[in-house]
């Protein structure tokens, strides 16, 4: 084959490959349009329990199977179907849901109790004085319960917040979440190469931002989760370095009756070395506790589908 035969047969195939994309992009869009129209439970309904279906069919409930398994090794295999059948259900209504994050979100400040996302006294004091003590904030987040709604509740109230987001590939789809979600949102950040310096920017204008911390990072910093070597990514202990600003942990935990609870922690004390700065990896190990907490209180509610350990890091396992 010629050079000039092998540059026509790229430019054809990145040609077809955009045209794909673009039509998967226009379906996809529109079905999120269709989703809007129909009754947001109905659909939280109809997704979770075909998810419980079609789940175990998949790979992705081998590689679900084996960490809970190594996560939780004093429970039976009984109990670990059990949690993987209210895990794909989790995801199942979370994908309904993400059409309808700006409809969910119906928190009352006067009544925490009321409604369909509900919390506690103690939880909104801490939510009130962090949103209006003038200061930037770190918060992060973990994919449990509804992993969404963290960024909508900040955005409600008039903080200023800008949350990290991965990007999707298909342009369409990103065009979509950008037009839609930004003002229920705030700023959104995409992960690249630019997106410590439009955090810190944030950070500097006195913003609260928002990431989620819980995923395998090939290039991060090594901590301990589930008893098990794995590596995290060290860019909100980076930043909390940088400008020493407070951390909080977020979550908006799945209830009974398609209803959410929110919670935010305390302010969390980074780990310092002798001079007194805030230690990267001994700052996410922390954050990384508090994330392991979470999901031990609702197991079921993470998203055990993506591999969060690699096999290398088996031997440091239980």
């Amino acid at each position: 084959m010629t050079t000039a035969t092998r540059r026509m047969t790229r430019r054809l195939r990145r040609g077809a490959k955009r045209a794909a994309d673009a039509a998967v992009g226009a379906v996809v869009v529109g079905v999120i349009k269709m989703l809007r129209l129909a009754d947001p439970n109905w659909m939280a309904d109809a997704a979770g329990w075909t998810m419980r279906q079609i789940g175990p069919l998949l790979r992705e409930n081998r590689v679900a199977r084996e960490q809970l398994s190594v996560a939780f090794p004093e429970k039976s295999a009984a109990q670990i179907e059990t949690i993987l059948r209210g895990a794909w259900d989790n995801l199942g209504r979370m994908g309904a849901e993400f059409a309808n994050l700006d409809r969910l979100w119906d928190f009352d400040l006067e009544h925490p109790e009321r409604g369909r996302v509900t919390s506690d006294r103690a939880n909104v004091e801490r939510f009130l004085r962090l949103a209006h003590d003038g200061k930037p904030a770190l918060i992060f987040a973990a994919h449990l319960g509804n992993w969404e709604l963290p960024a909508i509740s900040a955005a409600a109230y008039g903080t200023d917040t800008a949350v990290l987001y991965r990007k999707p590939n298909i342009a369409a789809i990103d065009r979509w979440l950008k037009e839609t979600r930004a003002a229920s949102m705030g700023e959104l950040i995409a992960t690249g190469l630019n997106a410590p310096l439009k955090l810190a920017e944030a950070l500097a204008r006195g913003a609260h931002v928002g990431m989620l911390v819980d995923q395998y990072y090939l290039r991060g910093v090594e901590v301990t989760f589930f008893g098990r070597r794995t590596m995290a990514n060290p860019l909100l202990a980076r930043l909390a370095r940088h400008f020493d600003c407070p951390i909080h942990g977020v979550r908006i935990v799945r209830l009974p009756d398609r209803r959410f609870r929110g919670d935010i922690t305390e302010e969390i004390a980074p780990a310092r070395d002798a001079e007194g700065k805030i230690d990267i990896a001994g700052t996410m190990q922390i954050i990384m506790g508090v994330v392991e907490g979470w999901i031990r209180e609702n197991p079921e509610q993470w998203l055990w589908q993506h591999r969060r350990w690699r096999p290398e890091d088996r031997q440091n396992g239980p």
